[in-house]
């Protein structure tokens, strides 16, 4: 009897999953529009986001910063009130986790990647989005992939403030890739055009991360 999107307990001091909708299971649309199967080999589907760890950022709404930043002409630092200033986008997507389970009909707010990598006016047309989180962890995608409309940085879900274990304030949202491609406690964007694979691709995890072809390690 709990709503879709609250936030509930499972037991554990400070552990909290936040539960999609409970008619997920029951959607007839088995594929994507690319024809892919929306449940990639090797994925098992579940009912909420986990809490996958990680060591968050001491920043809220208040003090955050995001800093777009590398091969650009306009680098920028925006607040979190400069941030909710660009065009704001509700995505619904499937999202996939490396260690082997997919989450249908996922549902963010946030601004796309895209309209944030042109506002600093990059100076190449090829190349990678570096993204920087708290802690000093990074992750990388191909500027290609941060141009898909569904691809963004996050600040609700399932309509609701994005709980802290889940990357508040903002997070990218990468459905294309497995999740950890998805970082939490976003704090900057960085255009190159030479790759900086990250913190797990530089401990064997695939750089390239495609979910369809179990591109796992």
């Amino acid at each position: 009897g709990v709503a879709a999107g609250a936030i509930v307990s499972i037991g554990l001091p400070g552990t909290f999953m936040v539960l999609a909708d409970p008619a997920w299971s029951a959607t007839e649309k088995k594929f994507r529009k690319d024809g892919r199967p929306r449940i990639p080999p090797g994925q098992a589907p579940i009912e909420y986001i986990p809490d996958m760890g990680g060591t968050p950022g001491k920043a809220t709404t208040t003090n955050w910063q995001l800093r777009i930043h590398g091969e650009v002409n306009k680098p920028v630092t925006l607040s979190f009130t400069d941030f909710l200033e660009f065009e704001q986008v509700d995505t619904t997507c499937d999202i996939h986790c490396v260690t082997g389970w997919t989450l249908l009909d996922s549902t963010w707010t946030g601004v796309r990647l895209s309209t944030l990598v042109e506002h600093a006016q990059p100076a190449i047309s090829k190349g990678f989005l570096v993204i920087e989180a708290a802690r000093g962890y990074t992750t990388s995608i191909p500027l290609t992939e941060a141009a898909k409309p569904d691809a963004i940085l996050a600040y609700r879900l399932f309509g609701k403030p994005l709980p802290a274990e889940n990357g508040a304030p903002v997070r990218a949202v990468v459905p294309d890739r497995y999740f950890y491609k998805s970082a939490k406690w976003v704090e900057g964007l960085k255009i190159v055009s030479k790759d900086e694979p990250g913190f797990w691709e530089t401990r064997g995890y695939s750089n390239s991360a495609d979910p369809w072809k179990e591109e796992r390690h």
